[in-house]
């Protein structure tokens, strides 16, 4: 039988005055220590290079078509993929929307940006020149140029690196990295980072020339370091943006410890990607039972180990970026636009945070299953209402919470965005079917987020549907008061707790 929140707190009322709930575990927001900072722009977000100039993308799924293993082994490239025209940047839903998650960082790469040509002419070819699968004009690069400017979002980019932009020996040439950088610049725009090339430990899946080596990987980005700290010193170089390799080899052949050692050091932000998994686009057979379970939530964990002992390896002390994110690599799953992918959404913001990760660009921010918006209508989806309540309350300084672990609970704290000495706590309760209780000797300001079917694309919060209001007005978020003592969690719920008179020292 699932029971609702309201019935959760009236047996939590019942018990009032009776020892201690089992299971309960206390959290003092007084006492809690810092354990670290992130960057302010921690909480960040990609827009696909192929958004920005059009082409074939991951097709979302259809809503009546039921997911099955025999409909994901049968996927064909007209199924994987759908032609969208570019994403309007300059849609003031889209603006307002991603404002409201500032200051961020917007990432313009993905595997598309590996072979699309820059035009830096008013009039573009009407095809890729000889090398290069897409195109991207000055008036759409201009477009992404205004939208960070709107939203209070730093410019992340990687460039092209197929055969179109080599010369006759093969070698990579900074033509068109130049005409990028100088375009922006002209605009009164910066690129704040960028990566050499997206995930080169797929480079033969992702446009590099055949036969493309870590021998020629390291030649490369050794020219490339040595042409973006002349031509834009003040612009991070990240690297290597790999992907797919804490579980197994990288599909190509290529890894990132033969990337990093032919390379050399020399880069200002050590990033890579993770995915958990890959949809069933790409032949994933995955269940949403799982989504919830302690293996599918710690695979980020595993993920940040193998990368953190490549950092610690070939270049200590470099701070981490996950410049890539999302559920399922290949669009997302099914369930990635639902209530259900935002408990892995927030639970992994607060293992990065307390791991140390600097910055988290979700993938993405408003295209196929797992953008944080519908990619027609940009509606929030339930990660994006979860991101904003982070956004709002989980400030820079990372806390313990001092929460002994326990299967089903997860418990993070930071301090309180904009609030000298408070503190807020963000308590995830993944079991489906059992409840979590906290204890606080103080009063808190709560903040639940639940719906009534974990798949379900709509989310309650405090009981009330979030929605978008009278000219995309976003709601008030309404805080609901809970008295010092127990604090119970209902099954397959999420909950921020904030204490703004906590007085916590770290907070100061």
């Amino acid at each position: 039988m699932r029971w609702s929140l309201a019935t959760w707190m009236l047996l939590l009322t019942l018990l009032a005055g009776s020892d201690a709930l089992a299971g309960e575990q206390a959290i003092n927001p007084r006492t809690m220590p810092a354990i670290g900072t992130v960057d302010e722009r921690f909480q960040s977000y990609n827009v696909e290079m192929v958004e920005v100039a059009g082409g074939r993308f991951w097709k979302p799924f259809a809503p009546e078509r039921a997911e099955t293993a025999a409909a994901a082994q049968s996927s064909s490239e007209h199924e994987m993929y759908a032609y969208r025209p570019p994403t309007d940047l300059a849609n003031a839903r889209v603006r307002k929307l991603a404002a409201a998650l500032a200051p961020a960082y917007v990432r313009v790469s993905g595997t598309w940006a590996n072979a699309t040509y820059f035009a830096d002419a008013d009039a573009p070819p009407p095809a890729p020149p000889a090398g290069f699968d897409s195109v991207l004009t000055r008036a759409q690069w201009r477009g992404v140029v205004d939208f960070a400017r709107a939203v209070d979002a730093r410019l992340v980019t990687s460039f092209a690196v197929s055969p179109g932009s080599r010369d006759t020996a093969g070698v990579w040439q900074p033509d068109q990295a130049r005409r990028l950088l100088a375009y922006t610049n002209s605009l009164g725009g910066r690129i704040a980072a960028v990566e050499y090339m997206n995930e080169p430990t797929l480079a033969a899946q992702n446009g590099a020339p055949a036969g493309y080596d870590a021998a020629a990987y390291g030649r490369d980005f050794r020219i490339f370091r040595r042409f973006l700290k002349k031509a834009s010193p003040d612009t991070l170089l990240l690297g290597p943006g790999s992907v797919g390799e804490s579980t197994s080899r990288a599909a190509s052949g290529l890894n990132s410890a033969d990337l990093l050692a032919a390379s050399g050091r020399g880069i200002d932000r050590f990033s890579y990607h993770h995915y958990g998994t890959v949809s069933p686009r790409c032949g994933g057979r995955d269940r949403p039972d799982d989504a919830l379970s302690e293996e599918w939530l710690s695979r980020t964990d595993k993920t940040l180990a193998f990368y953190r002992a490549l950092r610690d390896q070939f270049e200590p002390g470099k701070p981490l970026w996950l410049t890539e994110t999302a559920d399922a690599a290949c669009g997302g799953n099914r369930w990635d636009a639902t209530f259900l992918d935002t408990f892995r959404y927030l639970d992994q913001l607060g293992r990065m945070a307390r791991a140390g990760v600097q910055v988290v660009m979700h993938n993405t921010l408003a295209a196929s299953d797992y953008g944080l918006l519908d990619e027609k209508s940009f509606e929030p989806r339930p990660n994006y209402w979860g991101a904003l309540l982070w956004r709002r309350l989980m400030g820079r300084t990372v806390l313990d919470a001092g929460v002994s672990p326990e299967p089903g609970l997860h418990v993070y704290a930071h301090c309180l965005r904009g609030t000298r000495g408070g503190v807020s706590v963000l308590a995830l309760n993944t079991s489906p079917d059992a409840p979590h209780t906290l204890s606080l000797p103080t009063a808190s300001e709560r903040y639940t987020l639940e719906a009534t079917h974990l798949q379900d694309k709509s989310v309650r919060l405090n009981g009330d549907t979030l929605r978008l209001g009278v000219n995309d007005q976003l709601p008030a978020f309404t805080a609901v008061p809970a008295p010092a003592g127990a604090v119970t969690l209902a099954p397959a719920s999420i909950m921020f707790l904030t204490v703004p008179t906590a007085g916590n020292r770290a907070c100061r």
